[in-house]
């Protein structure tokens, strides 16, 4: 039931294997505890193809980049996201994403919260006989906090911490096939990023120049039952971007970005037995969070090539009139033995001066990815401007 469990998990969060019997050798995707944590949770990132670390600051920077909160226009804001995830498979997947930041301004920095929770749906728990003895409801849920500060008049830098927990049987720790006893999971992590803006002078106007780097979920491992254990989804992330002003309206905003899952390969050239090149169970839960960061670099058994194939690409585009109505779309890339999730995305926007909704769509370019047809609702809130609102009504 634990290997049930996981399974189940890993193809809630996407992470698909979607080859046939005859290549399923050469299959060779990274698998990780807690894969929700690699779900991009708001319409304005989705909507360009999964990618922010290096788009321009908005209020769910927390999730992508909080060293962006330092450029933000408002000195504080929250958000709300909400994705009704794998729709085409199950009816009653979610993931809730909550989001804020407060810029302390004159004192230099600021600070950054966010909450995710991801519900699984409703499980059915058997015995060894396959009969049900409970229904449960998996859930995975992490909260974080992180300070932020300018460095440079171009230049900011952000450090976050995060705990994570996941409890696959919710709550109910009895074996129910015979094998070891499970719990929930609970491990912490921090991020580290970097943010780069560069104002550039065209007859058009003031364009901007944007670089962003991270490295995410740098924490210890997760096990749910005392003796096997499996990686976080650590990765690194670095985009550019740049902002171009058509003219004093209308604004066009290109970016590329490119993740690197800092995960080593059960798969892998660095394995025991060279015959297979495979670790066991064991063998994987006995390597540690750091060694496997570094391993990851060049543990693949294809060799730089295969290395090279465990990138993961995204590009997007945004037009905005009067920085008011936004229209966008993305590509996101995963090499076919890597995991296969190909799709383009559209999404739009509306900003008013105390509060925004944007919303995203998926399109999958692979057979039977269940990302297809998968949106993303974001519904934020400029403290700064309902201040504002309120003064003026008090005057």
């Amino acid at each position: 039931m634990k290997k049930i469990l996981i399974s189940f998990a890993a193809l809630c969060c996407a992470v698909t294997m979607s080859a046939q019997a005859t290549v399923a050798d050469e299959m060779n995707p990274l698998i990780t505890s807690m894969p929700s944590l690699s779900i991009a949770p708001d319409a304005r990132a989705a909507g360009m193809g999964d990618i922010g670390v290096a788009t321009e600051a908005d209020f769910n920077s927390q999730y992508w980049n909080p060293a962006k909160y330092a450029y933000m226009y408002s000195k504080g804001g929250i958000t709300a996201n909400y994705t009704p995830w794998l729709r085409k498979l199950v009816g009653d997947i979610d993931l809730a994403y909550l989001a804020g930041f407060y810029n302390f301004g004159d004192l230099g920095g600021g600070i950054g919260a966010s909450f995710t929770y991801f519900s699984m749906g409703d499980v059915a728990l058997t015995d060894g006989s396959g009969n049900v003895i409970q229904n449960v409801r998996p859930n995975e849920w992490a909260l974080d906090l992180s300070y932020f500060r300018k460095l440079h008049e171009y230049v900011s830098m952000s450090v976050a911490v995060r705990f994570l927990y996941s409890d696959l049987n919710n709550g109910y720790n009895a074996s129910t096939s015979g094998g070891t006893e499970m719990h929930p999971a609970w491990t912490m992590a921090a991020d580290i990023a970097l943010y780069y803006r560069q104002p550039i002078e065209l007859p058009t106007g003031e364009s901007h120049f944007t670089l962003g780097f991270s490295l995410k979920n740098l924490g210890g491992k997760m096990t749910y039952d005392s003796i096997t254990s499996n990686f976080i989804p650590a990765s690194m992330n670095i985009g550019v971007g740049y902002e171009i002003p058509l003219n004093k309206y209308n604004f066009l905003t290109l970016n590329v970005e490119a993740n690197k899952m800092l995960v080593p390969s059960r798969l892998s050239k660095f394995a025991p037995d060279q015959t297979t090149q495979k670790y066991t169970q064991q063998e994987y839960s006995d390597l540690t969070s750091a060694k496997g960061w570094f391993q990851s670099f060049a543990d693949a058994p294809g060799g730089a090539r295969e290395e090279f194939n465990e990138v993961r690409w995204g590009a997007g585009i945004e037009y905005s009139y009067d920085k008011k109505f936004f229209a966008r779309a993305g590509y996101s890339y995963e090499n076919y033995y890597k995991g296969n999730r190909n799709y383009i995305t559209f999404g739009a926007g509306f900003h008013l001066s105390i509060v925004s909704l944007d919303v995203s769509y998926c399109v999958g370019l692979a057979a039977s990815n269940p990302l297809d047809q998968t949106m993303r609702f974001t519904l934020g809130f400029d403290l700064a401007g309902i201040k504002d609102l309120v003064n003026n009504k008090k005057n």
